[in-house]
Formats: C-alpha cells, structure tokens, sequence
C-alpha cells in the first residue's frame, strides 16, 4: 500500500510502524477534507498486516488538531454533507482498530480533534507546548463525538465536568495529574520517547500485542471474574505457541533467571529481540 495520495495527510512506515502527520494548513481543521483523508487511511491500515502500531503526530507546531468545521451548525449544506459522509462513524471506527494507536501531540487539540485523540490507545505531550481543549459548551452545544463519554473514564466525573463545562484549555502536565496522557515529556525528548516505544511494541510477537490488548479491553466492559476468564481464554494459545516457547528458550540461554540477567532483563530481551530500524540499527532503550 503507498499511502502517498492524501490530501492532509503524510505516511511513512518503518518497522511495523506506520508515522501519520496530520498537514492541513492552516489549522488542522477537523473538517470534511481531513475527515475524508483519515476515512480513507483507516480503511487501508486496517488491512495492511505490516503495520502494528501507529503514530498520530502534526507538522504544524501550533495546532496538533483542530475541532470540526463550525460550518457545520450555521450552514445546513455542510451539515448534510457531514451526515451524508464518512463522519458521523469515523471515531467509532479508529477506537475498533486492532493496531495499536499513540499520538504524539505538540500545540492545540480542542472539540472534534481532541475527541479523536481519546480514541487512541495512548498519548504523549510535549510539556509546555501541548494544550486540549472541548470549548463545545461555551459555543452552545457539548461534545458529540464521544468526549462526555470517554473523559470521565479517563479522568472521572468531577474533572470531566471541570474540563467540558469550564470549555477551557488543560496544559500538559496538567492533563497529565488528570490521566489524560500518558506522559508530559520535554519537548526535546518526545520525538524519541514515543519513536522508541512504537518500534518496541512492533517488534514485539503480534498475536501477543493483539491479545494484551484485546484483554485490557475486556476490563472495561466485563467484571472482574468475567475479564479473569477472558484473560485466560487469550493466554493459553500464546502460552502454548512457538513464538512464545522460542523467546522463553532464547532468553534463558541468554542470562535469563540469573543474577547479572534479572539486572536488566528488559535490557537481555531487547538485544536479543528488540526492533531494528530501517537503517539497520537496533533501538534499544535509553
């Protein structure tokens, strides 16, 4: 697949990762051309079975993502156009993806863009350069892609209601204390903090990768004795299967269960198994 012909869009992949870059001057706008180009891509990536994980990033220092067209609620045309679209599943969709997804945000995320943000499995911030908002209320309506429901899973109600109802931007370490991110990170290091977990996590045995996260899912819709079974359920075939049994066998005869290994088994595994760039470098952890 060339990923080569969007219109706001950049795509590069390297080992498994596919680098998305959101570039729709002047704003990032969450409107009908960026909406159609991330349609589009999410139907290709989702049968490409070489990329494991993807990362959401933007050239735009200023804005990661925009919220939607405000044409929207003035302009009935748009509207239906909107409706009549892609638009309407479009987050739905990305949150089913099997492929891990990460954004990596530097600048503004406010309303529509920021509520595909909360569809990702995992997002980073650039201290001091990365704020997020959902101004919605103060302009009338609330969050409709999802926001006044996947926010309070993530921060809980009270926050929730502080960040929805007060329609104010949240910097990065604060939506850090809140759990809205992963990690605030210094500017200067979250290009390679995120570049390194993305490769690490592909290079990683896919039926492994898929299945953890499938399990992690379960916890929120199940109860605990039921997610425990679906737990199981997903470990025993990789428990059993060759990769599982190679990498065990590799890393024993490697150090694996003695002092100097246990040290740094993260360490003995990445130099055994851990991803190797296009350029023939083994990336390892800092």
């Amino acid at each position: 697949m060339g990923y080569d012909t969007y219109e706001t869009l950049t795509v590069r992949r390297e080992a498994g990762v596919a680098f998305v870059v959101f570039d729709h001057p002047p704003l990032n706008l969450f409107d009908e051309a960026l909406i159609a180009d991330l349609d589009r891509f999410h139907t290709e990536v989702r049968a490409d079975d070489t990329v494991r994980v993807i990362v959401f990033e933007s050239a735009n220092p200023e804005f990661y993502l925009g919220h939607g067209d405000m044409r929207l609620v003035v302009d009935p045309a748009v509207a239906q156009g909107f409706l009549a679209g892609p638009g309407p599943g479009l987050l739905a969709r990305y949150r089913s993806l099997e492929q891990v997804t990460i954004a990596k945000v530097a600048g503004s995320v406010r309303g529509s863009g920021h509520e595909f943000l909360l569809t990702l499995d995992m997002r980073f911030a650039a201290s001091g350069q990365a704020w997020f908002g959902q101004p919605e209320v103060s302009l009338g309506i609330l969050p409709g892609g999802g926001g006044t429901q996947l926010l309070p899973r993530l921060l809980g109600r009270s926050r929730a209601l502080e960040m929805i109802l007060g329609s104010d931007l949240l910097d990065a370490a604060t939506a850090q204390r809140y759990g809205l991110v992963n990690r605030a990170l210094p500017a200067a290091e979250l290009d390679g903090f995120v570049e390194r977990l993305a490769l690490r996590i592909a290079s990683h045995p896919w039926p492994a990768v898929a299945a953890a996260k499938k399990a992690v899912d379960a916890a929120a819709v199940l109860p605990l004795a039921d997610g425990l079974t679906a737990e199981g359920e997903l470990l025993w075939p990789l428990f059993t299967g060759p990769a599982a049994a190679e990498r065990f066998t590799v890393a024993l005869a490697a150090g694996a269960q003695t002092r100097a290994g246990e040290l740094d088994l993260e360490g003995l595994i990445d130099e055994r198994f851990g991803p190797i760039t296009a350029g023939g470098v083994r990336v390892s952890r800092p």
